[in-house]
């Protein structure tokens, strides 16, 4: 499925999310109108509501209003994961990409409830913005929880973690920062994996375990309730200078 509000030659770029109504309840609509202005930034767009205009990058410490680690969650979902982590670490900066505006919608409710002053959303395609969004090594933790399996075989190219979207989270990674990812898809799990263990900037750690400050969904109680499995996945910026593809040694 296309972005629908892209227009000539971007209406057929492919995107990693499905077309839904962006419709808001009344309470979420109340949420949106009294919080998004402080809370939800505002960008330049490029040819759609969820495009950025590759000239723009944010400054991180001015949107905060303070310099701190920044976290960067794409797809923040109903916002569980990217709230509950904040709530409990009030020194870093929490950064969350999302498309759906209902979902932003929720995410803006918990933070209310939960007093956050350290959460800031953008309605975006990460898989694209994230090219020129943030300035590179300025992303101290970068998480990808549950992105769509798309796991019917001509869909599959629709997927969000490809090689193209490991370069470029690679790009925005502090030097030795990580790159936390999760599915309950085991043959996604497996393409992670490999198109990690692919790149030259990225190692990927033996630990399989769910971290500390990943909380557990909704959408991953259900997941285990129907009997599957959560993959974990975490791979480490290597040092810029330190690739490890031969060729950056320089020939013998």
């Amino acid at each position: 499925m296309t972005d629908d509000l892209a227009t000539g030659p971007y209406r057929s770029v492919t995107v990693s999310f499905a077309q839904r109504s962006g419709r808001l309840k009344d309470r979420q609509q109340r949420a949106w109108d009294s919080l998004a202005p402080r809370f939800v930034i505002d960008v330049p767009r490029q040819v759609s509501r969820t495009s950025v205009d590759p000239g723009f990058v944010l400054d991180a410490a001015e949107v905060f209003g303070r310099d701190a680690p920044l976290v960067v969650e794409v797809g923040t979902g109903q916002g569980e994961a990217i709230t509950e982590a904040a709530a409990a670490d009030e020194g870093r900066n929490y950064l969350g990409l999302e498309v759906y505006r209902p979902g932003m919608a929720q995410t803006l409710q918990r933070m209310r409830r939960l007093g956050l002053e350290n959460v800031r959303l953008v309605q975006v395609d990460a898989a694209s913005a994230l090219r020129t969004l943030l300035p590179a090594g300025t992303v101290d933790e970068l998480w990808t929880f549950f992105p769509d399996p798309w796991h019917k075989s001509r869909h599959t190219k629709r997927r969000l973690v490809t090689q193209g979207f490991a370069e470029t989270v690679a790009r925005v990674l502090a030097d030795d920062a990580a790159w936390r990812l999760a599915t309950d898809w085991e043959e996604y799990a497996t393409q992670i994996r490999r198109v990690l263990e692919a790149s030259p900037d990225l190692v990927v750690t033996p630990d399989t375990s769910r971290f500390a400050g990943r909380t557990l969904t909704s959408f991953e109680r259900k997941g285990l309730e129907r009997g599957r499995v959560i993959h974990d996945v975490t791979a480490v910026r290597s040092p810029r200078g330190d690739r490890r593809t031969a060729e950056a040694a320089g020939p013998a």
